[in-house]
């Protein structure tokens, strides 16, 4: 009692320190936690000590060293670690490739590396667990006294007892220290029974070494089994062996796993159990050997020792039911390096006896493949694939219902039957009208099928990209309302399913199988039809068959005429085109006929200007400005009428007049102008620097000048008197264009200043006032300017030059307003470059055009 009260003011006075945890030892809490529960709250309360500071202290004293994550979470893996596996998984994609699409059996057991390693402790204990230091036993009494011990197994191998000492339990099983434990508490407590159980495992560290996917050492639970490591250390490379991997202590060969037993049969007997320092070494791939065809798992097998045909097929998970075991193909390398390929028949004991070698591949026929007796649906069918054939069977036998067994995108008007004739091993096509054979069983559409037929089911273009604009605005939709988090869909690639895609191979077989006497039984559709290309000539050889082939006819198609071109042989043999006029009309209501012959091109025709909608767009100051729909032939004038004239403020003679094709035009000079520039500006820079430092300030004046050149925007303007327009009888009409725009501004007050001035801008204009007092009122010409060769640019888009308009005199006329006086730059100061003259000219008539729209 008295050691008690010593034990309980030392924690009382300890306790409120911060230090108080480090202050008491371990033996006088495992004292106090001896006690029972009734006498540590008695005298917890005499002393003013709190118990759950005293069990907080000694559970923090206990605390194991937390499990250390062995893998690295998803988001800490470098950048290099993740261009590593992208590689490696590409590496592994070409080799699949290589091996026609086989790969190894078995890897797939470890994708998907854990983040975190949990130990293995929610497991009965086995009693031949060997204890070690780390673990922890948890020893219930009941009886006279009732307590929980919780005792760690020590560095030293020891557990301590209260009140009885140290007990030696390391290198003990489980079992062994069980008994030992319940016969010291019946020999040293009366009237008290013990149960004894494991709590917290202790840790240990392995190796996993070889062609493991991160090699290294790992700290693993001591329950651990060598499956545990491998999944632990991110699996098996595909380059390391899984039937002969090994377990090793100190050195020395423990045993050897082989997960063929684990992954086909569920057998873990060799899954043994790891020890401290234990080595799991994965030695590189054995032999393999590849088996495809009709076997549940095609894959490529490992092989460990003499295996026969039969074995490789079990590992393969055995034949299927359309499996023909009669013919096995085995492809294998000789002695001289050469390829060959055997067969073998699984029905008798010689062939399923027989020895496979490494690097074979093995093939399982398919009944069909053997026999023939089969149909088969490509293309855009829901369950595409092969059907067993039966005499008198027919299309409707294979398509029951358009909506069932074809998808949404596909076109349910037509399908192509591809036939191949047994005797001369030649393929023909045949035209179905799908619908109408569905809508009349065993009637004329509905045709016999014969073994082997290909049905060709083909996508409709106009619902896959109806679909396709639908699920983008959808997604757009979906994509703003989660912040453009939304899910990736795999999309299904319709393109597979077209007309183009299903009838390549079957066009390269009909040209291929042309001869003198069989010529090429293939036609070209080309014009208005919803499918235009090249294909198989229809049986019936009829011009209307040929383009409901091809989809049928646009709306945009003229009925009046049609071309057929014919590439024939002459009388003197050599090669001629013939071309035949069609009354399109009548050969589609069957009223004439025109048969097909090998390689003729079809023409539609379009209806000329069908839907072309031309149109001129009015701004500004006319009656009822908007877009106006034009015939050919209309004039400018004739529009201003439709649209009700100008208004009272409209300024026509600053009206501004765009055409499409001039700002093409205008755009081709400016990439022109830039390119040359360009190529002067290189020219000046290789020049290199003069003594007094001009090449440098010419060299800045380029590049300002190429600046310029490059910011300026093609406008298009055409120079036009809109008042003749409207109002002469004998002014040239203006035949308008599609896409032309007439913008009438307002009658404007200002007069502008354009070039190389002292401040460029704008000023009210003033009755009476000259050129040179515009000039004076924007500060003047600058150093650059030319003053020779100031011109004036009128409201409508004309120039004049002072110098050579007879009503100047001098540059003292008179200016209207909407005029724009342009100081051009001093090119002869520049090097007298002809070309800068003209870039200029160009810069500034785009800047007059853009300042002239923009102002309105």
């Amino acid at each position: 009692m008295n050691l008690t009260k010593r034990l309980l003011l030392s924690l009382a006075f300890v306790l409120p320190v911060t230090t108080a945890a480090q202050s008491i030892s371990q033996s006088q809490i495992e004292q106090f936690k001896s006690m029972p529960r009734a006498q540590q709250e008695a005298l917890a309360r005499q002393y003013g000590v709190d118990l759950d500071s005293i069990a907080g202290s000694a559970s923090q004293q206990k605390q194991r060293p937390q499990n250390v994550n062995v893998v690295e979470p998803v988001d800490a893996i470098s950048d290099e670690e993740r261009e590593r596996a992208r590689q490696e998984q590409d590496d592994n994609e070409e080799k699949d490739r290589k091996n026609g699409g086989l790969k190894p059996y078995g890897y797939d057991l470890f994708v998907g590396s854990p983040t975190t390693f949990a130990p293995v402790t929610e497991i009965p204990i086995p009693n031949d667990y060997t204890l070690g230091p780390g673990d922890v036993l948890r020893v219930q009494l009941w009886g006279k006294e009732n307590q929980q011990l919780e005792l760690p197994v020590s560095r030293d191998g020891t557990i301590s007892f209260p009140q009885s000492g140290p007990q030696a339990v390391a290198g003990l099983t489980f079992d062994q220290a069980r008994q030992q434990i319940k016969k010291r508490v019946s020999e040293q407590y009366i009237g008290v029974q013990a149960s004894v159980s494991l709590g917290e495992l202790r840790s240990m560290r392995v190796f996993v070494l070889g062609e493991a996917r991160n090699a290294g050492s790992y700290t693993v639970s001591s329950l651990s089994t060598i499956t545990n490591a491998l999944y632990v250390s991110g699996g098996i490379k595909r380059t390391g062996s899984l039937r002969k991997i090994q377990h090793k202590r100190d050195g020395k060969l423990v045993g050897e796993l082989d997960l063929y037993d684990l992954l086909l049969a569920g057998d873990t007997s060799d899954d043994n159990r790891l020890q401290p320092g234990d080595v799991i070494f994965i030695p590189p791939v054995g032999d393999r050997v590849g088996i495809d065809g009709e076997v549940y798992r095609p894959a490529l097998y490992e092989l460990k020792n003499d295996t026969n045909l039969q074995e490789l097929v079990n590992l393969a998970g055995g034949l299927t039911p359309q499996a023909y075991p009669q013919l096995v193909r085995i492809e294998r390398n000789n002695d001289d390096f050469l390829r060959i390929i055997a067969e073998a028949n699984l029905t008798t004991p010689k062939g399923r006896q027989a020895k496979v070698k490494p690097g074979d591949r093995i093939e399982v026929a398919s009944i069909s493949d053997i026999t023939g007796q089969y149909v088969e649906v490509k293309g855009a069918a829901t369950r595409p694939g092969r059907y067993a054939w039966v005499p008198r069977m027919r299309v409707s036998s294979v398509i029951q219902s358009l909506d069932n067994d074809l998808l949404r995108e596909a076109d349910k008007r037509y399908a192509a039957i591809v036939r191949t004739d047994p005797e001369t091993d030649t393929v023909s096509v045949l035209n179905l009208r799908l619908r109408e054979a569905m809508d009349n069983p065993g009637g004329e559409n509905d045709i016999l099928l014969q073994e082997k037929d290909q049905f060709l089911i083909f996508a409709d273009e106009g619902k896959v990209s109806a679909k396709t604009s639908d699920r983008n605005d959808s997604e757009q939709k979906e994509a703003r309302r989660r912040n453009m988090a939304a899910a990736e869909v795999e999309e299904t690639d319709y393109s597979r399913f077209s007309r183009e895609a299903l009838f390549a191979p079957v066009l390269q077989r009909l040209k291929a199988q042309a001869k003198p006497g069989a010529p090429q039984q293939t036609i070209q559709v080309t014009g208005p039809v919803r499918y235009p290309g090249e294909y198989p000539l229809p049986a019936s050889r009829q011009v209307s068959d040929a383009i409901y082939v091809a989809g049928g006819l646009k709306d945009s198609a003229s009925l009046y005429t049609a071309e057929l071109a014919r590439f024939g042989v002459d009388e003197e043999g050599t090669g001629e085109t013939r071309i035949i006029s069609l009354n399109l009309e009548a050969v589609m209501k069957g009223q004439a006929s025109a048969a097909l012959k090998s390689r003729d091109r079809l023409l539609i025709k379009s209806i000329p200007e069908f839907a072309q909608a031309k149109t001129i767009e009015l701004d500004g100051e006319v009656r009822y400005p908007g877009q106006y729909t034009i015939r050919n032939g209309e004039t400018l004038r004739d529009v201003i009428e439709r649209a009700g004239g100008l208004t009272d403020n409209a300024f026509p003679e600053g009206a501004i007049f765009t055409r499409e094709k001039l700002r093409q035009l205008e755009a081709q000079r400016l990439r022109e102008a830039e390119e040359r520039l360009q190529g002067d500006l290189v020219g000046i820079q290789l020049e290199g620097d003069d003594f007094g430092g001009q090449n440098a300030e010419r060299t800045q004046q380029v590049q300002d000048l190429l600046e310029e050149v490059q910011d300026s925007r093609p406008v298009g303007r055409m120079v036009i008197n809109l008042a003749a327009v409207v109002g002469s009888d004998d002014y040239q009409p203006i035949r308008l264009q599609d896409g032309d725009i007439l913008t009438v501004p307002t009658i404007p007050q200002a007069v502008s200043v354009f070039g190389e001035v002292q401040f460029p801008t704008s000023h009210l204009h003033s009755k009476g006032l000259t050129v040179d007092d515009y000039l004076e009122r924007s500060g003047g010409p600058t150093r650059q300017a030319d003053e020779e060769r100031v011109y004036v640019v009128k409201a409508d888009g004309s120039v004049m030059l002072p110098e050579k308009s007879r009503w100047f005199g001098g540059r003292s006329q008179q200016l209207a307003p909407g005029d724009t006086i342009v100081v051009p730059i001093d090119v002869d100061r520049l090097n007298q470059l002809e070309l800068w003259s003209n870039v200029s000219q160009i810069v500034y008539q785009m800047a007059l055009g853009a300042a002239a729209v923009g102002n309105l």
